[in-house]
């Protein structure tokens, strides 16, 4: 099999692989295709703690594909069955995952892409937020986490402010149901128009969905009194600082929405079929960029440079 090798940084080739066997409580997926992650971008930089050339497919685990064989003990799918993996060896064109670490595609998504991991990542951030009918939730950055949390959201019956860098995201906010968008420019002036758009309340739930040091002391800004900030952004280049003068002072409840149990990743990703086969969301606007397997250096960087339009690459064998 074909798998993605990263060499050194910001360096990637396409090699030849065995083709793995599946052990006991095993299934190996023919993968139609893996989402691009942002948390691949700090290996990609080449962090002194990272190690080139990596294995086989490494970093990718948003794949999802057809079961073509199945190891020992395994009861829960069969062969043929078209799946969203949790696995982390995606960027090629076989990977094994655990038996229940994959969730069923059901024929209503037939030829639909469905990177399941960050679709339920989603769906669990939106649970732990605890967002409720008539409450304001600002969500800080409009890619794809923010544009789901938007729909989900607004679905709710909650009324969602989108502060966001880029024009189109701030556009695509609206198609997915912001009621107020802010651009991402001056720190001051954006807690003043929140301030002014909730008479002085601020926002009983706040999502943060950057992974920066700014948006998490903006998202502190813009929480309400016994408000919920809910860290969704994706903190890996190093300590953060928090103002714990205002964390004390609003009686702000602080959650980070990143999960680590892998069943509760699963839970999320078949909540996620659920929701796409509903109606509830739709993702599809929100792949923007394509790839083969051969240009997957270039999907890396689109998605550190985000384009204008960008929101989310999706890498093909």
């Amino acid at each position: 099999m074909r798998v993605a090798v990263l060499t050194a940084p910001g360096e990637v080739r396409v090699e030849e692989a065995p083709l793995p066997a599946p052990g006991a409580g095993q299934v190996r997926v023919r993968l139609e295709g893996c989402g691009v992650c942002a948390s691949n971008l700090t290996p990609w930089a080449g962090p002194e703690w990272m190690q080139f050339p990596t294995e086989g497919g490494a970093l990718g685990h948003e794949g999802w594909g057809i079961v073509d064989a199945v190891g020992p003990d395994v009861a829960e799918v069969k062969p043929g069955d078209r799946v969203a993996a949790l696995s982390y060896n995606s960027y090629a064109e076989y990977d094994l995952a655990a038996a229940n670490a994959v969730v069923r595609l059901p024929p209503e998504l037939d030829a639909t892409p469905f990177p399941g991991e960050p679709l339920g990542c989603a769906m669990n951030i939106f649970r732990r937020s605890g967002i409720a009918t008539g409450q304001t939730v600002a969500i800080i950055g409009i890619g794809f986490l923010g544009a789901l949390l938007t729909r989900l959201a607004s679905q709710a019956g909650a009324r969602v402010i989108a502060i966001s860098r880029r024009r189109s995201s701030l556009d695509l906010a609206r198609t997915f149901g912001a009621a107020e968008t802010i651009a991402m420019e001056d720190h001051n002036d954006i807690i003043e128009k929140v301030r002014e758009l909730t008479q002085g309340r601020f926002c009983e739930r706040v999502i943060e969905a950057v992974g920066k040091q700014w948006p998490l002391d903006l998202a502190a800004e813009l929480t309400a009194e016994r408000g919920r900030l809910v860290v969704a952004g994706y903190h890996q280049d190093g300590p953060r600082q928090i103002n714990m003068w205002l964390w004390n002072w609003r009686g702000i409840d602080v959650i980070n929405a990143h999960e680590r149990d892998p069943s509760a990743y699963v839970a999320g990703i078949a909540d996620a079929v659920e929701a796409v086969v509903s109606g509830r969301i739709d993702p599809s606007l929100l792949y923007t960029h394509y790839y083969p397997l051969e240009r997957l250096g270039e999907a890396l960087d689109a998605t550190r440079d985000r384009p204008e339009g960008f929101v989310k690459a999706l890498v093909t064998p």
